[in-house]
C-alpha cells in the first residue's frame, strides 16, 4: 500500500477516480448505491476526497434522482474492509481495491461490458483494460494508474562526467561506476525491499524479455528471469553499485534518498515529478533500458474499481461510471493525484494541455505497459511471497537466483491449487 501513498502523495496531473452512487429500486423507491473508497490523511497531501465531492455534485446535477453514498476507509485497510463486507454478505455496490480476480471468479462482479457503453469501454488503453481481465472478460476497472521511468540526478551525472541517460544495462553499470567514483553512496537505487519488490524485480525481468507469468500460468524460473537477477547480483550488487542492502530498500526510502542526492538514479513513478519540481531538484528521466539497448516495457500499476452484483443496481452504476470516464470528467476532476489517464481520449486531452507536458513521456509509454498477473486469484498470496524473498536473490551471500525463483514457483503453484480448491 505504500506505493499508493506515493502515487497519491504529490501534485501532478492524473486520471479520473471512481466512486459509487445511489439509484432507484425496481419499485420506484430510492436506495443508496454504496461505494467503498480509500481515504488519505493529510500527510499524503492528496486532494482526492475533494475531487470526489466535486464529481458527485456534477453527477447529481445531471442525474438528480441518483444520490451518492461515499464511504471512506483508510487506504491501508481498504482490501481487508472489502473482504469483510463480502464475507458478511453485504458488499458495496462499487468499490476501490487492489485485488479483483477472486471476486470475479466467484461471480460477484459485473463485467465491464455490462456497465459501460461500448465507446467508453473501448476508450480504455488496451494494456490496462487487458490487465483487468479474468478469463478473457474485463472486471477490473483501472484508475490511479502509473508507469515508471528511469530518473537520474543531472547534477550528479555532470559531476561524474556522464553525458546522458544509460541506454542499455552496460551503460547503466558504467554510469553507476562513475557515480560511485564521484562519491555517490548508492549509484542505483535497487528497491527490492518488501514494500514494492515485486515491481522493481519485474522491471528488470521485463527488460530481459522475462516476466512472472504467461497465459499458461506462473513462470518464475524462465531463463530470462534467472539471467536478470544473476546480472544484478554479480554486476551491480556485488560491486557496491546498488547500495549495501537492496533487499531492505523500500520504494519510500529510495525516493527519499534520491531527493537527498544520496541515490544517483532509480526507476520511479511520475509522482516524483511534483516533489522534485517544487524543490528545484536537478533531475531528468528516460525510458528504462533493455539489456542490449532500447526501451523496456514499463511496469503497469493501477488501483481498480469493481461493480458488485449483489445490490442489483447495474443501471445506476453504469450511469455513474460512464459519466466518470468521459473525457470532460477526466480533464475537470482528474488532476492532482500523481497518476495518469487510463483512457485514450483522456491521454490525448492531457497531452494537448500545456500543463500536461511533464507527463507526456509517461503517457506515451502506457500502451506498452506490462503487469503483474493481477487477473489470477492467487496473485495476492504469491505477491506477498515475492515481496519477502526476491531481494534475497541479489544478495551475493544468499541463495542463488535460481534457487529463489524455484521456491517462488513452488509457492505459486501451491497458491494456484489452493485457489482452485476454494
Amino acid at each position: 500500500m505504500h506505493r499508493r501513498q506515493f502515487l497519491l502523495g504529490a501534485s501532478s496531473l492524473a486520471t479520473a477516480t471512481g466512486l459509487g452512487l445511489t439509484g432507484c429500486s425496481a419499485d420506484g423507491g430510492e436506495q443508496k448505491l454504496t461505494v467503498l473508497a480509500s481515504s488519505y490523511d493529510k500527510s499524503v497531501g492528496s486532494g482526492i476526497t475533494d475531487q470526489w465531492s466535486d464529481v458527485v455534485k456534477a453527477f447529481g446535477k445531471k442525474h438528480p434522482d441518483i444520490e451518492v453514498d461515499l464511504q471512506l476507509v483508510p487506504f491501508t485497510r481498504i482490501d481487508k474492509e472489502l473482504a469483510k463486507r463480502v464475507k458478511e454478505g453485504n458488499p458495496p455496490d462499487i468499490s476501490q481495491g487492489n485485488v479483483f480476480a477472486g471476486y470475479a471468479e466467484d461471480g460477484r462482479l459485473f463485467p465491464a461490458s455490462d456497465v459501460f457503453k461500448i465507446p467508453v469501454q473501448a476508450d480504455f488503453i488496451t494494456s490496462f483494460a487487458q490487465a483487468g481481465e479474468v478469463n478473457f472478460a474485463q472486471y477490473g476497472i483501472p484508475f490511479l494508474a502509473s508507469t515508471p521511468r528511469l530518473f537520474y540526478n543531472t547534477a550528479l551525472f555532470e559531476k561524474a562526467g556522464i553525458s546522458g541517460p544509460p541506454r542499455s544495462w552496460e551503460e547503466l553499470r558504467t554510469a553507476a561506476q562513475a557515480l560511485k567514483r564521484a562519491g555517490v553512496p548508492t549509484p542505483y537505487g535497487l528497491a527490492l525491499g518488501p514494500e514494492a519488490a515485486e515491481d522493481e524485480a519485474l522491471a528488470w525481468m521485463l527488460a530481459a524479455d522475462g516476466g512472472y507469468a504467461s497465459t499458461a500460468g506462473y513462470d518464475f524460473v524462465k531463463t530470462e528471469n534467472v539471467h536478470a537477477l544473476t546480472w544484478l547480483r554479480a554486476r551491480m550488487v556485488a560491486k557496491g553499485l546498488a547500495g549495501a542492502h537492496p533487499e531492505k530498500l523500500t520504494r519510500t526510502k529510495a525516493y527519499e534518498g534520491f531527493l537527498k542526492g544520496r541515490i544517483g538514479m532509480l526507476n520511479a513513478h511520475p509522482v516524483l515529478l511534483g516533489t522534485a519540481q517544487k524543490a528545484g531538484f536537478p533531475y531528468a528521466h528516460a525510458a528504462f533500458p533493455k539489456e542490449d539497448g532500447g526501451a523496456a516495457p514499463p511496469v503497469g500499476l493501477s488501483d481498480w474499481l469493481m461493480a458488485f452484483t449483489a445490490g442489483g443496481r447495474r443501471e445506476q452504476s453504469a450511469a455513474f461510471l460512464n459519466f466518470l470516464y468521459q473525457v470532460t470528467s477526466v480533464r475537470q476532476y482528474g488532476s492532482g493525484q500523481g497518476t495518469l489517464p487510463v483512457t485514450v481520449s483522456g491521454s490525448r486531452a492531457l497531452r494537448e494541455d500545456p500543463s500536461g507536458k511533464p507527463l507526456r513521456r509517461f503517457i506515451d509509454q502506457m500502451p506498452d505497459a506490462e503487469f503483474q498477473p493481477v487477473g489470477r486469484t492467487s496473485w495476492p498470496t504469491v505477491r506477498t511471497r515475492v515481496q519477502g524473498s526476491v531481494g534475497k536473490a541479489v544478495d551475493p551471500h544468499g541463495p542463488s537466483p535460481r534457487a529463489v525463483l524455484d521456491a517462488l514457483q513452488k509457492a505459486a503453484d501451491e497458491a494456484d491449487r489452493a485457489a482452485r480448491r476454494d
